[in-house]
């Protein structure tokens, strides 16, 4: 492992994802976009649907995650969430029924609706979306 690298580690509730070394990883936390690297101070935050990026010494890496935690410490960064996804391993066609049904729930404004239920579904199936076809 170079000087400026720290392992990160994603698990789910099936499988470690992804274990690494890498130079720098972003991801969507509630708060906004977070760029991590060695040495950075303790904290922990809750992950927002998105994209996580990894840089590795030989490219970057790029995932989809949906919900969950991370915690960072200076030498390591652990996430802990409840879905995880390569571009490869996500089912397009799946993500744009899901994204219709969501856009169909909130138009409606049901008064039944859990809307912040049905925006986050939304999120997530454009996050996996861009992810599948635009990268």
């Amino acid at each position: 492992m170079a000087d400026n690298e720290f392992t990160v580690q994603i698990i789910t509730p099936d499988r470690v994802f992804y274990e690494g070394s890498v130079s720098m990883v972003e991801f969507n936390t509630r708060e906004g976009e977070i760029g991590v690297y060695k040495d950075h101070i303790p904290l922990t935050s809750v992950l927002s649907p998105g994209i996580v990026t990894l840089h590795e010494n030989g490219g970057l890496k790029e995932a989809a995650v949906h919900s969950g935690f991370a915690q960072i410490l200076p030498d390591k960064v652990t996430m802990l969430v409840e879905i995880a996804e390569w571009p490869d391993e996500i089912d397009v066609e799946r993500a744009k029924r899901a994204e219709k049904r969501a856009r169909d729930r909130i138009a409606r404004h049901d008064k039944n609706l859990d809307l912040v239920r049905a925006e986050t579904a939304l999120r997530k199936s454009l996050v996996r979306q861009n992810l599948a076809e635009y990268r």
